[in-house]
């Protein structure tokens, strides 16, 4: 009897450590939601895109700048979503939504994020487009994996398969649109789905 107390205890003390040492209140629907607007701005900016620059997308022009304010839309649709569910979630575990170990996870997500972004600020400043959707990936899935330490650790085999499918975009350009489709809307509502059940679900 005492040999299985001293275990549970163990298991409990594993677990305290565990909860103190990682941020677990993500929301696995929140991902599911990002994956949906993620999918119904790429459905946006291809009728866009198609309907009125000919299927070609130029730089210079209001089709351009349009498609930009959906990215825009949906990566605040996303970001606000994910703050209001997660926030849900670690009120309903009764755990602090803002503390050392989710400061730790914002500040590790972010510094792959924003020197992406810069990177393709720059690029599209110098015209050149073309693996802009692969470079998204890339520098997302660097994220995940960067924050993944501090947070639940599966998802950084989500951030292992947006790499891949950047590197890919890398590699042929010209499925740039399809792959980011794939990774950012897809990938997201495939990955939010088995996430909800396996641990918003207990």
């Amino acid at each position: 009897m005492e040999s299985k107390d001293y275990l549970k205890d163990i298991s409990e003390i594993k677990d305290l450590m565990n909860k103190s040492s990682r941020f677990i209140s993500l929301s696995g629907l929140s991902g599911v939601l990002a994956g949906s607007y993620a999918l119904i701005g790429a459905a946006v900016a291809y009728w866009l895109v198609m309907t009125y620059s000919n299927g070609v997308l130029i730089l210079d022009g209001w089709v351009f700048d349009s498609c930009l304010l959906t990215l825009v839309l949906v990566a605040l649709f996303s970001i606000a979503t994910g703050i209001v569910l997660t926030t849900r979630k670690a009120k309903k575990h009764g755990a602090k939504i803002w503390d050392a170990t989710s400061r730790r996870l914002v500040f590790n997500f972010l510094i792959p994020l924003i020197a992406g972004g810069f990177y393709i600020l720059i690029i599209l400043n110098q015209g050149k487009y073309g693996q802009t959707g692969g470079l998204m990936l890339i520098f997302y899935g660097l994220a995940l994996v960067n924050a993944s330490k501090y947070s639940i650790g599966d998802i950084r085999f989500l951030g292992y398969i947006q790499i891949i499918l950047g590197l890919i975009g890398a590699w042929q350009p010209g499925f740039g649109f399809w792959l980011w489709v794939l990774g950012f809307g897809i990938m997201h509502i495939v990955y939010g789905t088995w996430m909800h059940f396996k641990y918003d679900k207990k």
